[in-house]
């Protein structure tokens, strides 16, 4: 489920909640997906995700998920990298 205080989530399941800072957003193939950091403070040291909007119509909150298609993680990442030109986005 979650929680946005303008460009800040909480994310909840089961084992608590996790805190993240919203980068970008964009809609690919019907789908929303966030561009989030663990880190506000500075950039260079937080680590990012990408999120998947799963929720429907009916539902009161929004749902994510982690991203951990590969095929999908690498079509969803060249969208942020051009829309953050500024931007270097190092991936591990």
């Amino acid at each position: 489920m979650l929680g946005m205080d303008e460009r800040k989530i909480t994310l909840t399941d089961g084992d608590g909640t996790l805190e993240f800072y919203v980068i970008e957003e964009t809609r690919l193939n019907g789908r929303n997906y966030l561009l989030v950091s663990d880190s506000e403070e500075d950039e260079d040291e937080g680590d990012c995700y990408l999120l998947k909007d799963l929720s429907d119509a009916s539902e009161t909150e929004a749902v994510y998920e982690f991203v951990e298609d590969e095929n999908e993680l690498e079509a969803v990442m060249k969208v942020f990298e051009e829309l953050l030109e500024d931007v270097q986005i190092r991936r591990e």
